[in-house]
């Protein structure tokens, strides 16, 4: 079968003609907006069942095991396996890329963030790593129990990860992913503050698999579509699934400020719709790059405090994390192809239909 069928030409959802929220994107409207992070995606499509992939993040350009960055993690519901989160949790630090992949394949995953970890120059006599792996399941495209990407093939989204513009959709750990019904993916955004305000910069990277009513800047397009949770109590609409929810910031922040920044994304997530039912894993992880309250061997020494945001010039940091993650994930939608699979094919979002009922006056009537 064919991985993309779709005639329709994707478009990110701000082509599509709508500005959502009040504070202007960065130049890419992508997390590579925060200076010094890259992102790099292996796609793994092979037969008609296999449609799986991984995408990595990395921090910074440096080693970043030696040069630690400040995290903080927020958990909606927990239904998912985030390997390395107690020692965020217990630490406040991230210590390797970012790895993001299918549920089975994290162990693999695992294997290639320590791997790539200890072969840097500086890591000679490093015997404990604290890597990081997300994970949504992309059982009903991709056959998962064959485990198929190997740790070569994950390692080279590290390898090949870059600063400039963020590919989006149906690729990466995003390839085999559905979203409120529809082909979810992987979507970016940012938010740049007014110099006023410290004129930091905050991008958001999502993989998206998850269930709900959707809304898109408030158009109730669940419904309108007729594809939603509980509609007609169907099986078949079930919000079970899960996201991952990656936010980087040049701000100086703490990791205690980075795990409230990473709250704030969960009220994002709640704007599309987003059911958080028992079966979902809702995951947001924080970090900083300042370079000021990065954990480098010689502040490690040092008595003195990080120098960090105080807690009240957090509040429009919190606004740019709600705003890009939702705009995230709308990207991960309005960029996925239908994409035909292990168990049937799974429809992209209708833009053409997005667009015609914009023009409508509000509300409109859900019939059409």
């Amino acid at each position: 079968m064919n991985h993309e069928t779709e005639p329709e030409t994707r478009a990110r959802f701000r082509e599509l003609g709508f500005t959502p929220g009040i504070l202007p994107p960065g130049a890419l409207n992508a997390i590579s907006d925060v200076p010094g992070v890259k992102v790099g995606h292996f796609t793994l499509i092979e037969g008609a069942d296999v449609r799986t992939g991984a995408t990595a993040i990395l921090a910074h350009d440096g080693n970043l095991f030696q040069e630690k960055v400040p995290a903080g993690l927020a958990v909606g519901n927990g239904f998912g396996k985030l390997m390395g989160s107690t020692q965020i949790n217990e630490l406040g630090e991230i210590e390797t890329p970012i790895l993001l992949t299918n549920t089975l394949s994290v162990p693999r995953a695992a294997e290639a963030v320590l791997d790539w970890t200890l072969s840097q120059p500086g890591n000679e006599t490093v015997g404990s790593v604290n890597v990081v792996v997300g994970e949504t399941n992309d059982g009903w495209l991709n056959n998962i129990r064959k485990r198929s990407l190997t740790v070569e093939q994950i390692r080279s989204a590290i390898e090949t990860a870059s600063g400039s513009v963020v590919a989006e959709g149906a690729l990466g750990a995003g390839t085999g992913t559905i979203a409120f019904g529809w082909k979810g993916g992987i979507g970016t955004s940012s938010r740049q503050l007014p110099a006023t305000l410290g004129g930091y910069i905050l991008g958001v990277l999502v993989q998206s698999n998850f269930g709900g009513v959707l809304r898109m800047d408030g158009l109730p397009l669940g419904q309108a579509f007729g594809q939603y949770y509980l509609k007609d109590e169907l099986e078949r609409n079930s919000a079970d699934g899960s996201i991952m929810i990656i936010l980087a910031t040049n701000a100086p922040l703490s990791d205690r400020n980075l795990t409230r920044l990473a709250k704030r994304a969960l009220a994002g997530l709640a704007r599309t719709g987003a059911a958080m039912t028992d079966g979902s894993g809702d995951y947001a992880l924080a970090f900083s790059t300042a370079e000021s309250v990065r954990r480098s061997p010689e502040r490690r020494a040092q008595v003195t405090a990080y120098p960090e945001l105080p807690n009240t010039q957090t509040s429009p940091l919190f606004q740019a994390a709600i705003e890009s993650t939702e705009e995230a994930i709308y990207n991960s939608l309005c960029m996925a192809v239908t994409t035909s699979g292990y168990r049937g094919t799974v429809q992209a979002l209708p833009l053409d239909r997005i667009r015609a009922l914009k023009e409508q006056p509000f509300p409109f009537s859900l019939n059409s």
